[in-house]
């Protein structure tokens, strides 16, 4: 492809995604891809993503756009460096095109919360993304690119893969730096993203992986070359499906297409065996990750007080400036999580809560890794349900079943996972999740080939509004 091709792919995808804010409100802004054309000409045709529009989730740090995480207390914001991705994307040769939004500093799973209002899904403009990277996995999924950015803190990549019908990776812990990426909980995030084939999965974390000496978190674990191998023959691979979530799902589509995946795989020489968790231990997931989520967040938003960066509200008193500029830039769903957080932080609790939500972190971490041992991949529908109606969605209250929570699970133990398309239930897309052990992307990736291969969904873009 020559530079003008690339040109004009480039702003073909810029013109889709402001065509696409009319029905989906998927960007939080849009990035005029001049000035990385003029720069794009003096790298090598040879890069991975040479010419290839991104959309980029707005918590990662852009010096050509603001970066607001969707939060009224950052309008405006302009970071002075970038993130360590954003680097690596451009010096792939890749094209930012749109920052997308999110639910409000990625503290949700709707993307409802959002200062610039509500992501509708590219299926049904009345029903949610997902979130918190909702924006990325719409855009992705109504074709205005081929590559997203997105973030997981609890399932905010695969939860809007599987609703918007593409597929979201979700890495190792560490094995992407989370330098310049606003945090949510920093023992939990973890930078993922959206494609629309296993192949330029792939070939994504290839770009993204590795050591960055920024990020204390980051990996030193060398970075393969996923794309080889990825049709390699099952057989001999033991893949257990999640026994607990299976039982949970009610007679139905969803249902129906998980177990014509299990047959799939059975027939591509695979080992398949049911495996449960203690229950207890599953149904806790919800509340220990609301609270070690919510007391991170705190402490990382302390920053956000309004006179560094960011919204500032004039007042007489530091004390109040802060107060004023948090309670008009915080909408009142984060408010109330940044109140909880705070409260389990504080001194005469933190033992009770926030000590006690770690321990019985670490109780379940051990009892998922005693139920994969042994096995070369986990699989599990990601939702038991297709997208919500937002109406559904907007006051739903927290749900401690493992069905709705077990993508909380390589949260917590850092392994990877990843969503792809499964099927359809009433015209809504359902994704299948497979995890792996920590930094077996690679095999994860063999996993999600065949079954790309058993289901046929490759490619696969919604239009909207055409």
């Amino acid at each position: 492809m020559n530079y003008e091709e690339i040109r004009k792919k480039a702003y073909a995808a810029y013109n889709e995604c402001s065509r696409l804010q009319e029905y989906l409100n998927a960007s939080a802004s849009l990035i005029d891809p001049e000035s990385q054309l003029a720069e794009l000409e003096q790298l090598s045709c040879d890069l991975p993503l040479y010419g290839e529009p991104v959309a980029v989730k707005d918590n990662v740090c852009t010096k050509i756009a603001d970066t607001t995480a969707s939060s009224g207390i950052l309008q405006g914001f302009r970071p002075v460096y970038d993130a360590h991705i954003t680097t690596l994307l451009h010096d792939a040769g890749a094209v930012m095109v749109a920052k997308t939004s999110m639910d409000e500093l990625a503290m949700g799973g709707t993307n409802l919360s959002a200062f610039t209002g509500a992501v509708n899904n590219p299926y049904d403009l009345n029903r949610v993304s997902g979130g918190s990277s909702g924006g990325s996995a719409a855009l992705a999924a109504a074709g205005a690119v081929r590559f997203a950015i997105g973030s997981d803190t609890g399932d905010s990549v695969r939860k809007p893969a599987s609703y918007c019908g593409v597929i979201g990776v979700k890495p190792t812990y560490g094995r992407i730096s989370r330098y310049g990426v606003i945090p949510y909980a920093s023992s939990l995030d973890t930078v993922g993203y959206f494609t629309l084939n296993v192949k330029d999965a792939a070939k994504m974390l290839k770009v993204l992986a590795g050591r960055d000496d920024r990020d204390m978190t980051s990996s030193y674990e060398p970075v393969p070359d996923y794309s080889v191998n990825l049709n390699t023959d099952l057989t001999g691979k033991k893949i257990a499906v999640f026994g607990n979530v299976y039982d949970a799902l009610e007679p139905g589509e969803v249902k129906e297409s998980l177990d014509r995946v299990i047959d799939g795989l059975r027939k591509k020489g695979a080992a398949i065996e049911f495996v449960r968790m203690d229950p207890v231990l599953a149904e806790s997931c919800m509340a220990v990750y609301f609270i070690i989520s919510n007391c991170e967040a705190s402490s990382n938003h302390s920053n956000l007080d309004g006179t560094r960066f960011g919204l500032q509200k004039e007042a007489d008193s530091f004390t109040q400036i802060m107060m004023k500029s948090r309670t008009e830039g915080f909408s009142h769903f984060v408010r109330k999580k940044l109140l909880i957080g705070s409260y389990g932080l504080y001194e005469d609790n933190r033992e009770e809560i926030f000590v006690k939500a770690q321990k019985v972190r670490r109780l379940i971490v051990e009892e998922y890794h005693r139920m994969c041992e042994g096995y070369d991949a986990l699989i599990a529908p990601a939702c038991p349900h297709g997208a919500p109606l937002k109406s559904e969605a907007e006051n739903a209250p927290l749900s401690d079943r493992i069905e709705d929570n077990h993508m909380i699970l390589t949260n917590f133990s850092g392994d990877p996972s990843m969503s792809v398309p499964m099927g359809f239930e009433n015209g809504m897309p359902v994704g299948l999740l497979i995890s792996a052990k920590a930094f077996d992307e690679a095999g994860m990736f063999r996993v999600a080939a065949e079954v790309e291969e058993i289901t046929g969904f490759k490619d696969t873009v919604r239009e909207v509004g055409k």
